[in-house]
């Protein structure tokens, strides 16, 4: 991992939503420089399902050897914003650095994301990305550091990352556009970028969102506070840059990305909003079921429909169930299929040695998903990943996501009798 090298020893870094998470994380490493970490986040009692509030932020990070001012500050209240500030420079003297890390997120179609989702999103994402760095801005324009650092994706503008998410892909972009037009506003004074994760970071966020066995998929959250370090090390001139944390770490030397696994040689779950490579994009989009405006016509025939490939798939799945792997999941699948051999199926880990097939379950199903035959029978003999499935909008899941994660570690135990 990188070490620290002192420079930010003094500075005031003012962090949004750093409580837990990557915030934190960024928080923590400025500290063993000696920074100045202002704490704003609307956490200041225990959340129920999520850990850390403003003030047990505050006692890591002066164990970690900064100091630290814990404000209350929920992104969306300009007033809450405006106090941070001053409490900040009031205390400190100054403002060197911003990260706008505070977010909301909801993975959700357009007919299935209420207003209310919608409105946090904007609010918290796009208007409090932009009201913070309003309110930070004449104090990092005083400051030789300088450095608004925002917690947002490259501007990619591929339809298959508007499709299954319409409204938080708008809220994550808003944050970017701020990047693009306040790095050539304050060319020269203040030093704007964004850094975004290669794959998936474990947080307390993924976790709600992926369910438990989700971590193994990811990085820690360090990966991105070394390489928040390494941007703010940087000069003014170094503005206008949509960086990915892996990219600038490689950079800086490190070769070795096994130390930020949560498990070592485990495949890592990509993050949202990157073509890995360009070349690929029209070949990716196509397999995710996207279509690009540019395409060569195929000229080979279409592939044959798979005539009782479901049916035998739930057969070597029937096969291959025991007392364990019931105990372990306790969990009804429902399969809704279109196309050939399609319907809906059934998955039952709830009863005595558990059961498969045609028709709807006995008992009322924990999760139900909805899938083309094809990418079903692709998905059961590990040629499609689950996860890469749902987040293309292949696999349509509703009911108990943590469930879901876990038909897809046995999948994975599955794969060599498929």
């Amino acid at each position: 991992m990188l070490p620290n090298t002192g420079k930010l020893a003094g500075c005031t870094v003012f962090i949004t939503g750093a409580s837990r998470g990557i915030g934190k994380a960024i928080a923590l490493k400025a500290a063993k420089d000696g920074a100045n970490i202002v704490i704003a986040a609307k956490t200041a009692q225990a959340h129920p399902k999520l850990p850390g509030t403003i003030y047990t932020a505050a006692e890591e990070i002066k164990a970690a050897g900064g100091k630290a001012l814990p404000c209350i500050v929920d992104v969306r209240d300009e007033e809450q914003i405006s106090s941070a500030v001053e409490k900040a420079v009031e205390k400190f003297g100054g403002i060197d650095i911003l990260v706008n890390n505070a977010s909301a997120i909801s993975l959700t179609n357009t007919l299935e994301t209420p207003t209310k989702k919608v409105d946090l999103m904007m609010n918290v994402n796009t208007r409090g990305t932009y009201l913070t760095s309003k309110a930070c801005i004449p104090y990092l324009k005083k400051s030789k550091v300088a450095h608004i650092l925002n917690l947002s994706p490259p501007l990619n503008l591929n339809p298959l990352w508007f499709k299954q998410h319409c409204a938080y892909t708008i809220a994550k972009y808003g944050m970017s556009m701020c990047v693009l037009g306040m790095a050539e506003e304050f060319k020269g004074e203040i030093a704007v970028n964004a850094l975004w994760p290669r794959t998936a970071i474990h947080t307390a966020a993924m976790d709600m969102l992926g369910g438990s066995g989700v971590e193994s998929q990811c990085r820690k959250v360090d990966i991105m506070a070394d390489a928040a370090y390494c941007i703010f090390k940087k000069p003014k001139s170094f503005t206008g840059n949509f960086i990915i944390d892996e990219n600038i770490l490689k950079e800086e030397g490190i070769k070795n990305f096994d130390v930020y696994a949560i498990t070592p040689g485990h495949p890592l779950l990509p993050d949202f909003f990157l073509d890995e490579q360009p070349a690929m994009v029209t070949k990716k989009a196509d397999s995710y079921g996207a279509v690009p405006e540019l395409k060569e016509e195929k000229t080979q025939p279409p592939p044959k429909a798979r005539s009782g490939a479901v049916e035998e798939t739930f057969r070597i799945v029937k096969d291959s169930l025991s007392d364990d792997i019931v105990k372990a999941t306790q969990a009804v699948y429902q399969f809704e299929l279109s196309g050939e051999d399609g319907g809906t199926w059934f998955l039952d880990l709830k009863s005595k040695g558990g059961n498969v097939g045609y028709g709807e379950p006995s008992d009322q199903a924990d999760v139900v998903m909805s899938m083309s035959t094809d990418d079903f029978v692709k998905m059961f003999s590990g040629k499609l990943k689950p996860t890469m499935a749902f987040m293309s909008g292949k696999l349509k899941i509703k009911g108990n996501m943590a469930l879901a994660i876990k038909l897809e570690k046995l999948m994975n135990q599955m794969n060599s009798k498929l």
